[in-house]
């Protein structure tokens, strides 16, 4: 099916007026992108009052390969996802969303809504074939290896045949896209035991070791910092709690950190000499440098960006859309659908 795939021209749309930051830093990263990668063009929808003066001052060559398409409408933070999707129609998340499902661009970022991306990448963009619900992916740095968990909020509720399915498109991503040889998959559990998980994990448990994936078990919740598997599953509700707690423990591991150096001069001399490895440290787990959350499972490159992404990060996300596309992450991943066994096959 995907024999002689070659992209021959990558467009990203991008919603300028997603996030903390819009439109600026949103504009601001997409100009860094067509930078960097001289090969793509970036369509920015939102209020092109606002989007025109900050395009004005970049150079022609650059400024030739971002398109302007004005939208009037926003859909805040604070919307209900699926009914703002449905009604703002001129909305810059939606008109960048059509755009995908079109074929006019091969992918589609947003600092947004989350909720809303969710809902526009499952009733504007498409499931794939085979695909019940959607997952977003996260890659998280943690110690011994990057791991990639999924989902990260876009299913809150699971069947075991979503997590399974969440565990294929995991291991495809990985593989293909992380250039992980042989991924390692875990689900996530109260305890690495067989009898341990809830009947949504226990029977995702029982399809995963019927299936080709290298499924290694359980994993706990303290062994996700460490990174001890390179896919690791589990439902929306469970991965968005995590992923916020982890993001938590880090911003008051760095708050308490500046406090005490401020208690004491031996320990602001001390951080002088400890500034270049603490700086490294941050770094590991800085988000800004690893790109959006893909949301696996619909026709076409959707990502998620950061919602306080600054330029940096918008960078990152328009860099991770621009690989997913130039790999065919969605054709790889419709492949593997087609030929792993079916639900009923799989006793569901």
């Amino acid at each position: 099916m995907r024999q002689g795939f070659k992209v021959k021209k990558i467009t990203i749309a991008v919603d300028a007026m997603g996030g903390d930051n819009a439109p600026r830093a949103i504009c601001g990263g997409a100009v860094q992108a067509c930078q960097a990668f001289p090969g793509i063009e970036i369509i920015l929808t939102g209020d092109e009052e606002q989007l025109r003066p900050l395009l004005e001052p970049v150079p022609a060559e650059v400024r030739s390969r971002l398109r302007i398409v004005h939208a009037g409408e926003v859909i805040g933070m604070d919307e209900h996802p699926v009914e703002a999707i449905r009604k703002k129609h001129h909305s810059s998340m939606r008109l960048a969303m059509e755009m995908v499902r079109s074929g006019e661009a091969q992918g589609f970022i947003s600092a947004g809504n989350t909720g809303a991306i969710v809902a526009g990448g499952v009733l504007i963009v498409g499931r794939l074939s085979g695909i019940d619900r959607p997952a977003l992916g996260s890659m998280l740095f943690t110690i011994e290896r990057p791991s990639f968990m999924l989902d990260m909020g876009a299913t809150v509720r699971c069947k075991p045949e979503n997590l399974y399915q969440f565990a294929l498109m995991g291991s495809v991503y990985s593989r293909k896209i992380l250039k992980v040889a042989n991924p390692e998959v875990t689900l996530l559990s109260n305890g690495t035991e067989e009898i341990k998980g809830d009947e949504c994990v226990a029977g995702a448990r029982e399809l995963l070791m019927k299936s080709a994936l290298n499924f290694k078990g359980y994993t706990e919740g303290n062994d996700i910092v460490w990174g001890r598997s390179d896919v690791i599953v589990c439902d929306g509700f469970t991965g968005n709690v995590a992923l916020k707690l982890g993001e938590g423990i880090m911003q008051g591991l760095k708050s308490l950190l500046t406090d005490e150096v401020k208690k004491s001069l031996l320990a602001r001399a001390g951080m002088a000499f400890l500034a270049p490895t603490v700086k490294s440290l941050w770094a590991r787990f800085n988000y800004e440098k690893y790109g959006g959350a893909p949301l696996l499972g619909v026709k076409g490159a959707v990502l998620k960006a950061h919602g306080r992404s600054k330029e940096p990060a918008i960078l990152s996300a328009i860099s991770a859309a621009r690989r997913f596309i130039e790999e065919d992450g969605v054709g790889l991943i419709q492949a593997e659908l087609d030929t792993s066994p079916s639900h009923r096959e799989q006793g569901i």
